[in-house]
């Protein structure tokens, strides 16, 4: 407690004195950007969690092929969950009577008040207004999808018949929560009040209806049903979150995560430049008062409680600032996204709180603790000279240890393995070859200084003068710029990436069972409508039945668990499969493992298997599975796994075949086209030249899925300018925080006649050469970063840059030319006198 109140002391005297301004500014802003990227990015990741679910209809839901009851339905009612139900099921839609009635297969979805929990219905009502719509159909009424009233010749107002029941269709669906689920429902949509539903006398025994109890409430409450759900799922239930959604849709969330986490990484990267350069400062300022301590009798140990204490107390409270600014801060950038969304931001967790504070904490002792340390064990007379033994071995164990603090914060603050590790690999190689070419940098300026005159010679040769201080600058610069340019460039990749793949001309429409002898037909017609000729891919239906010569079916994966992926995999071996073939890939198709065929046709059938889905299943290269299709056995070899581009709204398959190994199998054909809203009678076009045809509009889908891309977008863009912002002012301070030499000798420089002018071309020239270096060195550490983390965390498709290296390298050297200059403005501005007494 002694020593307790002797480092509170020492705080006071230092904050009166301005001793330790900087680095309480540099722990401030550290704390206060780490803590505010992540209160940002923990509110707008569950926003965007929140609005996904607008997709599902809820923010989770149980399937079942009977009413669903027990526990689960227990668990939907407690606090905190509201719940609502639906009713699907198979069904005749009629339109018109007698002979001229118009009959076709339909989805019936018969809707429970309070149906959608999350979302809502974008109808045309009567008036031909698009609208979205207050709820479910009122009772009497009914909504059909727009593709199924085009299909069947429907208008709003006619009189539809299902089952034993005639309603009133008194809307069109243009848009439904849930459709970006699956939107490969081939049959027209009708949506039905749930109250009708015992009107049309379809609910008999052996009536194949699925019933979906759809829940959503807070986060925590949603977390404990899906654990009650997962646990009591019986046989025929399944349970279905946002996880479950269309790859497009997973696929842009999971980016948006990581892109967010590789943001807060970059946070705690700047924190730890910006309080190792101040810390440093602070402990060489303070090596006099310790001198003077040590002579007078001051144990050892209490020299280090002192010092030691002083930084703890430091800590907890810029920490606590940070911590408070970055708590307001975030209320206005959240006020500001949810009206830029227009969605519900929810408010602020804990946990950025106390990450800020760990930042803070363990990178404050991590670099300022050891200087202290080395105090030990040192005879007076050397401290008295400012010669530190550097072996001191409780220096270099605090030193260590706070490195493995600081690398163990990357790594939660990744929430990727592999984003943590190449980030860790990246700053010690970084950090390795700044080190390495400044040592150069300032054994080639010692060498060639003799020749340089005036302020030039004066400017480098403060580079090699202070060889540890040049060094631990070009490494704190370089290493901080090389966080920043890492976060511009794998910023820009990903929203080219979205951009590219959402792109308006997008396929909408997909049409599928075209027969054998209608490919030429179609493909005709498509181009007689102006359109971009279409790709036709056969499509054969086959269900799993053997695995490397034993018999699988559903069973077979019960025993991988009941987490998300066994139920996965237990779903895909009990769903009917799409097989196709193809000689060539496309770009969406890449081979990642094994050989592709090509063109020639071997010997044996082989296939090749989506990446993800083969290892959902447990295949790999060389496996033999076996198909049944239409009662005929079917059996290939996997030769290739093909990781597959799902955003491209194109068609693709799980499992692709060898040329000529599907062979006289009954085979319907698919194709995707993108129909421009000119040709809105594309669809009745088609289907009355080819009544067998299928056609799925699946606009509505894109719309949503754009409209959620978006909004990602939106977030990443906010995420990424505050994390720069942030960056800079963090970068300001280090270089602030090493200026106290270049301040004592710009002050001696004065008093022996150095004009302003040949002092700023001094500063100027040792800026410009640290920044030089620093950043070429942080430009091409960035390129190849950046490409390892779009190729191995991101999935995207990366090529270096170089002119954006370049423009990196020019701006991170005028960065350090203009940051330095304005460091070290005050020895300009200030009398010689006061800048001496100052630091003396």
């Amino acid at each position: 407690m002694r020593a307790l109140a002797l480092a509170w002391r020492q705080l006071r005297r230092d904050l009166a004195a301005g001793e330790i301004r900087i680095l309480i500014a540099a722990l401030v802003l550290a704390v206060l950007a780490v803590s505010a990227v992540g209160f940002v990015t923990d509110r707008a990741e569950r926003a965007l969690q929140m609005e996904a679910n607008r997709l599902l209809g809820g923010d989770a839901l149980v399937s079942a092929d009977a009413p669903i009851r027990g526990r689960i339905r227990e668990a939907a009612s407690a606090p905190g969950l509201r719940m609502a139900e639906t009713r699907e099921m198979p069904s005749m839609i009629r339109v018109g009577e007698g002979e001229a009635a118009r009959l076709q297969l339909g989805e019936l979805r018969a809707l429970g008040a309070g149906f959608p929990l999350r979302g809502r219905f974008r109808i045309v009502d009567a008036q031909g207004r698009e609208r979205d719509a207050a709820g479910v159909p009122e009772a009497g009424t009914l909504w059909l999808s727009r593709a199924g009233a085009e299909q069947l010749g429907a208008r709003v107002g006619d009189a539809i018949g299902i089952g034993e029941a005639n309603l009133r269709l008194a809307a069109l669906v243009v848009q439904e929560p849930d459709a970006a689920m699956d939107y490969f429902n081939v049959a027209p949509r009708v949506f039905l009040n749930a109250a009708d539903l015992p009107r049309t006398g379809l609910v008999q025994p052996g009536s194949r209806i699925r019933h979906r109890l759809v829940v959503a409430g807070s986060a925590d409450a949603v977390e404990r049903f899906t654990a009650v759900a997962k646990a009591h799922l019986g046989r025929g239930q399944r349970l279905e979150t946002i996880g479950d959604a269309r790859p497009e849709i997973r696929s842009a969330l999971d980016r948006a995560g990581r892109f967010l986490g590789l943001a807060a990484l970059v946070s705690v990267v700047l924190a730890a430049v910006a309080v190792a350069m101040a810390a440093r400062r602070h402990s060489a300022r303070h090596l006099a008062g310790a001198a003077v301590m040590r002579c007078l009798g001051a144990a050892q140990k209490t020299l280090v409680a002192i010092h030691l204490g002083e930084l703890v107390l430091l800590g907890l409270a810029a920490s606590a600032l940070g911590v408070a600014l970055a708590w307001a801060l975030q209320w206005g950038v959240g006020a500001w996204l949810a009206r830029e969304l227009a969605i519900a931001i929810p408010a602020a967790g804990g946990a950025p709180a106390l990450q800020g504070l760990a930042v803070g904490l363990v990178v404050l002792l991590a670099f300022g603790a050891p200087p202290v340390l080395a105090l030990r064990r040192v005879p007076a007379l050397r401290v008295l000279r400012n010669d530190l033994d550097s072996t001191e071995p409780s220096a270099w164990i605090v030193l260590l240890a706070g490195l493995g603090g600081l690398a163990a914060l990357l790594w939660w603050q990744a929430g990727s393995a592999t984003l943590a590790l190449a980030m860790l690999l990246g700053i010690a190689a970084t950090l390795g070859a700044l080190a390495l070419l400044a040592w150069a940098l300032i054994v080639g300026v010692r060498r060639v200084r003799s020749r340089l005159r005036g302020s030039l010679r004066y400017g480098l040769a403060n580079v090699s003068r202070r060889a540890g201080t040049s060094i631990a600058q070009v490494a704190a610069l370089g290493l901080g710029l090389m966080a920043l340019l890492l976060l511009t460039f794998v910023h820009g990749d990903l929203l080219d990436r979205w951009q590219l793949s959402l792109a308006e001309r997008a396929p909408n429409r997909f049409i599928v069972n075209v027969q054998d002898d209608q490919v030429a037909e179609v493909r005709e017609f498509i181009a007689a409508r102006g359109l971009d000729a279409p790709t036709l891919f056969p499509m054969i239906r086959a269900r799993l039945v053997a695995h490397n010569g034993r018999a699988v079916d559903g069973r077979t994966y019960a025993a991988r668990g009941e987490d998300d992926a066994g139920r996965r995999a237990r779903r895909l071996a009990e769903r009917e499969f799409n097989l196709s073939t193809a000689q060539a890939l496309r770009e969406d198709n890449e081979v990642v493992a094994g050989r592709f065929w090509g063109a020639a046709r071997p010997a044996r059938p082989e296939l090749s298997v989506e990446v993800e889905f083969a290892e959902t299943l447990g295949w790999k290269l060389g496996d033999r599975v076996a198909f049944d299709i239409a009662g005929s056995r079917f059996e290939g070899t996997i030769t290739s796994l093909r990781k597959v581009d799902w955003e491209s709204f194109r068609p693709n398959f799980f499992v692709l075949a060898s040329p000529g190994a599907l062979d006289g199998q009954a085979a319907s054909w698919i194709t995707a086209v993108h129909v421009p809203p000119s040709d809105a009678r594309f669809t009745a076009a088609l289907v009355q030249r080819f009544p067998n045809l299928t056609v799925i509009d699946v606009e509505a889908v894109l719309k949503q899925v754009r409209a959620t891309a978006d909004q990602v977008r939106t977030v990443v863009q906010v995420v990424f300018w505050f994390a720069l912002a942030a960056g800079v002012l963090v970068l300001l301070a280090a270089v602030s925080a090493s200026q106290d030499e270049r301040l004592l000798e710009g002050g001696v420089m004065r008093v022996l006649g150095g004009s302003r002018r040949q002092l700023r071309l001094a500063q100027a020239s040792e800026f410009a050469a640290i920044g030089l270096l620093a950043g070429l060195v942080a430009a091409i550490a960035a390129s190849v970063l950046a490409g390892v983390i779009a190729t191995r965390v991101f999935d995207i498709p990366w090529q270096p840059d170089l002119a954006m290296a370049a423009t990196g390298a020019a701006v991170g050297t005028v960065a350090a030319l203009l940051a330095g200059l304005w460091a070290t403005r005050r020895v300009l501005d200030t009398p010689p006198s006061v800048t001496l007494r100052a630091l003396s």
